[in-house]
């Protein structure tokens, strides 16, 4: 967290002594992106309540600034609320747990899927993908070139019908294994979407809603989006 930053802006906002509604919308907002740790909500709340004291030394009106310093405390626990995880799911293989897991993700997908994976090549997890995709959800998928011509391999057919793919050409891997569905929910552990991964592989994957990993794995997937080429496929 840029602390100058939130102190500029604190300072600033007191000056008049209160936190008017768009104030506070734009300061929760920028609060969540920020992705705060738990030591800096504590500097804020600190620092909110030296302002109002050094405020009032100075003869303010003390029922404006107490108004005020209401107001940033309620956004800070607002946002300390909503980064809180309401979903937060396991699974392990081998055995279908992980596969199983990603599917149910896939089918509840409505809006958005990016999918940001070493490998994928499994045919019932690709069936998924371009049944989302048909229901008219935007999908993206980001993988690397290493495992492209494997047996099996089943991203030159996505990209054949359509899905937009990127793939890291450099000499070094994108070795990620995460998804981000409708913005709101992360997929991430080690599990390829592989039918080996299921059958015979230690893996494991997560699921979570907590706003604070998506918003990371969100920026770190627009990263690579706009740094890797898109992918054109052979001809069929």
């Amino acid at each position: 967290m840029d602390r100058q930053k939130w102190i500029l802006w604190l300072e600033s906002s007191l000056e008049d002594g209160r936190l008017d509604d768009s104030e506070r919308r734009e300061f929760q907002y920028e609060l969540a992106e920020s992705v705060l740790s738990e030591e800096d909500r504590a500097f804020l709340r600190n620092y909110s309540f030296k302002l109002v004291q050094r405020a009032l030394a100075n003869q303010g009106d003390a029922a404006a600034l107490l108004r005020w310093l209401e107001r940033v405390i309620k956004v800070l626990d607002n946002v300390i609320s909503s980064n809180k995880a309401d979903v937060a799911t396991s699974w392990f293989s081998p055995g279908r747990a992980c596969a199983a897991g990603i599917t149910e993700q896939l089918k509840l997908a409505r809006n958005t899927i990016d999918i940001c994976v070493f490998t994928i090549a499994d045919d019932n997890l690709t069936k998924q993908i371009l049944d989302a995709q048909k229901r008219g959800v935007s999908v993206r998928i980001v993988t690397d070139n290493d495992k492209l011509n494997d047996a099996g391999s089943d991203i030159d057919y996505l990209a054949q019908q359509g899905v937009p793919v990127k793939i890291d050409t450099t000499p070094y891997h994108m070795h990620h294994k995460f998804a981000i569905f409708d913005g709101g929910r992360l997929i991430n552990g080690s599990f390829n979407w592989t039918r080996s991964a299921s059958k015979n592989n230690q893996e494991d994957i997560t699921l979570t809603d907590d706003s604070r990993f998506v918003s990371a794995f969100s920026k770190q997937f627009e990263l690579l989006w706009q740094k890797f080429p898109c992918h054109t496929p052979p001809q069929r």
